[in-house]
């Protein structure tokens, strides 16, 4: 297993190792297409990009979510086509504080590929010390010698049913979203606002340092900010947010703290809304 992190130092010794698949996932909530975008104008020398809403994601069904896992052989069909094979080592990385690239760092553990880890800081950690970027479309992959056969880790999902009866059996609910969305004061994306009864509140973004570069903060002040909150090592975690993807962040966030084992509900509040209205 991969560590959860690495530093752009150690990425930049590592960029041509012949295993390493850098993965660019930026992600622009208000323009479609604008993460892929933002990828053509500058990137980290030979990263491939994947899309949070068409490889990361099967949107086909909104009863389900905005982001709903894909199937495990679509996503594994995506990797392969993307060059990324058994053997590969992934490094993710976006432009949000690791809040996308955590989504698909959760995905590769899901099917059974544990060689993957972030890039603490993310691209604004890479530009900040004048690291090289490089422009336009990169040419394209071959498919990976090693296809990833998907070994699908379901104790790693928790399921809208094991979250409706959460406080009976003692599950403790993390809702990663910012806290006027938890309180329901705004909601700028889904046609509801509030949270998911008994769900305590702690957005991803307190995971990381204040200012630039963001990154994660030391073990023990997460590990501080979790206890505050009642978590222990003997807790049953499960995380959420709007659509599955940042509450990712806060399950990298969790292991880094000590307290691994914490599972998503993929459907977030954004399939919650659909079923309890």
């Amino acid at each position: 297993m991969s560590p959860l992190l690495v530093s752009t130092e150690w990425l930049t010794q590592h960029l041509h190792d012949p295993d390493l698949i850098v993965v660019d996932v930026r992600w622009d909530a208000a323009k479609i297409g604008g993460g892929y975008e933002a990828f053509l104008r500058g990137h980290i020398p030979g990263a491939i990009f994947l899309d949070l809403d068409g490889d990361l994601s099967d949107r086909s069904n909104p009863q389900r979510g905005r982001h709903p896992l894909p199937d495990p052989k679509v996503f594994a069909d995506t990797l392969t086509k993307s060059g990324i094979g058994r053997s590969s080592r992934v490094v993710a990385y976006d432009d949000a504080g690791g809040s996308i690239a955590a989504r698909l760092w959760w995905m590769l553990r899901w099917i059974g590929c544990d060689i993957v880890s972030l890039m603490d800081g993310g691209l604004g950690h890479w530009t900040h010390e004048n690291r090289p970027l490089e422009s336009g479309d990169p040419s394209p992959r071959k498919l990976s010698p090693s296809p990833i056969r998907p070994n699908v880790q379901l104790g790693m999902i928790a399921t809208m049913g094991e979250v409706e009866s959460a406080m009976q059996t003692g599950l403790v609910l993390v809702d990663a979203r910012a806290p006027e969305r938890y309180r329901g004061e705004i909601e700028p994306i889904d046609f509801r606002a509030g949270h998911i009864p008994g769900a305590v509140n702690l957005p991803w973004i307190n995971n990381l340092v204040e200012g630039v570069p963001q990154v994660f903060r030391s073990q023990s002040e997460l590990r501080e900010n979790f206890e505050r909150h009642g978590i222990r090592s003997n807790s049953r975690v499960v995380c959420h947010c709007g659509s599955g993807v940042t509450a990712c962040h806060n399950i990298v966030a969790l292991e880094l703290a000590g307290f691994p084992g914490a599972r998503l509900y993929p459907g977030s509040w954004s399939e919650w809304i659909h079923h309890h209205p």
